[in-house]
């Protein structure tokens, strides 16, 4: 029953329309605070119920300390919940093993079933096989469907068995900018017991991008899909009231930038302030100077630099994307009315408090690329030959960046931001050597000739391989994606032709994308280049590339190249783009041809030729950059709201394939013991209908040992299965062909495969088999080296429980439940870090993994751990609550000592889950008891 304490229910009427609000400005204080926080305030005040949510959480939330470093714990209730098919399959495979479980425990399996709206997009799935042809798109969907049929099974029964479940079929368009043109309706309206009620959309997405939405004023964020599952379920979220950057915009970006270089250097900037864990709200004067595509743009990038969801308040231009994007007028009037009445419609004169104020002046943003291996590793276009040299002579970022500055020319780019310069290597050296100031630079250079259409090639390190325009970040947006078509018309008017051992692939964010490059006109010119539209799906960003043009994996594998690829996502992580390709850069959708042109990253930019013209002329990127003038007049003259209501009137129907499955009926599915794609799990196989007491860890070895920045891709990839790795010999011994093994990704409904995936990203460095790369370990006593599931079998058929030591930030990067998952069916009981990215932790104690955190100024290093040792965990047993501290016994040659470690159980929702051996378990039980 809901509460009402604050008498903050009214009415607001729109039209001949009256409906059902809780006013926020009834509770003191709100006026001051963050758009965000506002947005969290209605949430508690509509869903009070005095058990779960109570007036002292919506009185704390009124009286939020900016600068408290912890404030209290509320219980946040999503509208609907978003999910992709890759998060999607593994979450329906749970709801469905809880429905067997119910009924094992005598309960009604219905009452498993989504509370609150639940959407799936399958986005995932579609791989890059076939390139550079027309038939590229139709190909890769065929065999999409061909690979993920038993899959699609699952969904499509999942669609018709559970209420409120809506499953966008493939080949539509990416999670997230579905979400962006058709899914969000940033006032949410539903019937409630007194009538229709209005309120902010709101949800929570199985995606870490899912912030994406931000941009459109619409606060939602990635969480695990078993947290995910929670909320389905009716779960409210516990979380504590988080700290809130403000960070003000001003000015306007400067002729020639996008908003990828925009994003980029946000990523960097919020990066080095630390916003992991904390809301960044949008503010100031500049805010009406950025594009609701581009604030998208910046709203999708948020876990790159750390923040829960970076977010704009309504405005204008939020209105126009709506009217632009075929919404209904009414629902435009609702939007304006709802955000004025409630005090979230944008006022660039007022400052909210905030727990930090940030400030960047747009017009200091500069081209930029990222990487080669995180997003927040910006180097300006300038610096990026230099920088990349540096890098393959095995420079640091930091090192890289800093050549170019040392000896940086300040009238070699605008002086208006102070990074902003560049730096010439001089041409009388050889090609991969030259010196500075008495110093030898020199990196490698094994160049490899291939065949590539009857003529010879040469590719050395540094070499683009991979060119992609791919991702929800960059293929959302009109401006960057018609600035790359129009840059593509330029080159080939120049006479300017992509490399040829360079996979070029275009994955839009959605049709629409398609509609109006066929309108204006543009598609034949980008096809020129290579870049045929490969489907429309998260491809290249998730490790969906396809294989590398044959000849050039051969070269780079007999050779030991150390290769590039350039994409316009938004994550670039060791072996997460191509297990060939290691080094890999983030780029807007123009630059991504830019270097598809040039075919390396040797190449400035800024200052060498690209090509030739028909007529021998050197021909420069300056030369077919189209202006911000030539962009917007492509835009406004091709993009309609007709588009969007035609594309998506029919969103939920499918192809042939997709409507043509058989489907069978009934409460609960029908498992297929043979399918390498669907298992029964097995986190409820002997559950009891009560938890079993918590034990302390004894006598645990340590499975790896890693360091700083581990991200979940390290700890569960989504690209490709080796034929060599443990999962791979498993799909053979089902008979399944390597050409088929698919991705680990797509097989994330098979517990089996996902398990023996689990550490075994090619890229993986555990220290306890240094030198070596990928899923290996020792197993102790004997120090024999084993695959990691190897070892966690033995260790499990012996009784031994297992830890994982890490460094900082361990297990950032995507919201990916199976790291977690796929942790704990490995045996290991507790991770032991210096930090934890905050979904990741949440996802360990959802799955009864025990999060500790190393005292501050305390590392594996400094205590001298090689992962030899012996472990135990003291301190949990025998207690009515979980401590704040442990006590963790370190076992070696005979000595012991003892360290202190933090337990990172945060709230009581999380201790609750923990002591119920994970968040579905309680769930179940809560369930199974009313």
């Amino acid at each position: 029953m809901t509460s009402n304490s604050f008498n903050a229910r009214t009415q607001l009427s729109v039209d001949d329309q009256t409906y059902e609000i809780y006013r926020i400005d009834r509770i003191k204080g709100s006026d001051r605070l963050p758009y965000s926080l506002k947005v969290l305030l209605e949430n508690l005040l509509r869903n009070e119920d005095g058990r779960l949510i109570t007036a002292e959480q919506i009185t704390a939330l009124g009286d939020w300390d900016p600068q408290a470093e912890v404030n209290a714990e509320i219980q946040y209730t999503p509208a609907r919940v978003l999910m992709q098919d890759f998060t999607g399959v593994p979450c329906v495979v749970d709801l469905v093993a809880m429905r067997d479980a119910m009924t094992e425990l005598g309960g009604d399996p219905r009452k498993i079933n989504p509370l609150i709206p639940a959407e799936l997009v399958i986005d995932h799935s579609v791989i890059a096989d076939v390139f550079a042809r027309p038939d590229a798109f139709g190909i890769n969907a065929q065999l999409e469907f061909e690979r993920n049929q038993e899959r699609y099974q699952l969904l499509r029964w999942a669609q018709q068995s559970f209420n409120d479940f809506l499953v966008v079929p493939p080949d539509t368009g990416i999670c997230h900018q579905v979400n962006l043109e058709y899914l969000s309706r940033v006032v949410f309206t539903r019937e409630g017991p007194d009538g229709p009620q209005a309120y902010p959309d709101t949800l929570v997405g199985t995606d870490s991008h899912t912030p994406m939405v931000n941009g459109l004023g619409v606060l939602g964020w990635g969480v695990g899909g078993i947290e995910a599952e929670a909320a389905m379920l009716g779960q409210p979220m516990s979380m504590l009231i988080p700290q809130v950057v403000g960070l003000k915009l001003t000015g306007e970006l400067p002729e020639g930038t996008t908003a990828t270089d925009l994003v980029l250097t946000v990523a960097e900037l919020l990066r080095r302030v630390r916003v992991v864990g904390k809301f960044v709200d949008f503010f100031g004067p500049g805010v009406a100077n950025v594009p609701l595509a581009t604030r998208a743009t910046l709203g999708n990038m948020s876990p790159e630099y750390g923040s829960t969801g970076s977010i704009f308040p309504i405005d204008d231009e939020t209105l126009s994307y709506l009217r632009l994007t075929g919404r209904d007028e009414h629902q435009l009037r609702l939007v304006g009315a709802y955000a004025r009445e409630q005090g979230l419609w944008h006022d660039p004169d007022h400052v909210p408090d905030y727990s930090q104020i940030l400030e960047l002046d747009l017009s200091t943003v500069m081209p930029s690329i990222a990487g080669p291996k995180r997003p927040q590793d910006r180097i300006p276009l300038a610096l990026a030959q230099r920088a990349i040299r540096g890098l393959l002579a095995g420079e640091s970022h930091e090192d890289a960046i800093q050549g170019g500055l040392d000896d940086a020319s300040a009238d070699s780019f605008p002086a208006s931001d102070p990074i902003a310069i560049s730096r010439r290597i001089p041409r009388d050296e050889p090609p991969h050597r030259y010196e500075d100031d008495g110093t030898t630079f020199e990196w490698p250079s094994d160049p490899a000739d291939v065949v590539l259409d009857g003529n010879t090639s040469s590719i050395d390190h540094g070499d683009v391989v991979i060119a992609a325009i791919t991702s929800c970040t960059n293929t959302s947006n009109p401006s960057v994606m018609i600035g790359a078509a129009l840059l593509a018309k330029n080159a080939v008017e120049r006479g300017l032709r992509s490399k040829p051992w360079v996979k070029t692939t275009l994955a839009p964010g959605s049709r629409v994308v398609t509609d109006y490059y066929n309108r204006s006109g543009l598609t034949p010119y980008l096809e020129k280049l290579g870049f045929d539209l490969v489907g429309y799906g998260c491809t290249t960003c998730i490790g969906n590339s396809g294989p590398l043009i044959p000849e050039v994996s051969a070269a780079v594998g007999d050779h030991d190249l150390t290769v590039a690829s350039v994409l316009s996502g938004n994550r670039n992580f060791e072996g997460r783009i191509h297990s060939e390709v290691k080094m890999n850069f983030l780029a807007s959708p123009p630059l991504v041809i830019a270097y598809a042109l040039a075919g390396t990253m040797h190449a400035d930019l800024l200052k060498d030729p690209l090509g030739q013209d028909s007529d021998g002329g050197p021909v420069y990127l300056r030369d077919i950059w189209p202006t911000t003038s030539e962009i917007k007049a492509i835009v406004d003259e091709n993009l309609e709201a007709k588009m969007f209501t035609e594309g998506y009137s029919n969103v939920y129907a499918g192809d042939h394939n997709w409507r043509g499955m058989h489907i069978p009926e009934g409460d609960r599915f029908s498992w297929d013991d043979t399918s390498t794609y669907v298992q029964r799990p097995p986190y409820f196989d002997g559950m009891a209908a009560e938890p079993a007491p918590v034990r302390d860890i004894t006598g645990a070895r340590v499975l790896a040992l890693l360091g700083d920045s581990v991200t979940t891709d390290h700890i569960s990839p989504a690209g490709a299965i080796r034929q060599d790795s443990p999962a791979g010999q498993y799909l053979i011994e089902q008979d399944v062909e390597p050409a088929n093994f698919n991705s680990y990704g797509s097989r994330r409904g098979n517990h089996h495969v996902m398990i023996r995936g689990t550490f075994a990203n090619v890229r993986l460095r555990n220290q306890l088999v240094p030198g070596v790369e990928g899923g290996f370990t020792r197993h102790w006593p004997d120090g024999e080296q084993q695959s990691i599931f190897d070892a966690a079998t033995s260790y499990s058929a012996d009784g031994v429980p297992l830890i994982i030591i890490a460094g900082t930030d361990y297990g950032s990067g995507s919201s990916r439940d199976w790291a977690a998952k796929g942790t704990s069916l490995l045996g290991v009981k507790a991770v032991l870090a210096s930090s934890f990215e905050r979904i990741h932790r949440s996802n360990l104690i959802g799955m009864g993994v025990l999060p500790l955190q190393f005292p501050a100024g305390d590392t594996a290093d400094s205590l001298g751990l090689t992962g030899e040792e012996v472990y135990s965990i003291t301190g949990l047993e025998g207690r009515d609550r979980l401590p704040k501290e442990v006590t963790v016994r370190i076992e070696a040659e005979g000595n012991s000592r003892e360290v202190t470690a933090t337990l990172r159980i945060d709230t009581p929702a999380e201790e609750a889950y923990f002591l119920h051996g994970g968040i579905l378990p309680y769930v179940l039980r809560h369930l199974l008891e009313t």
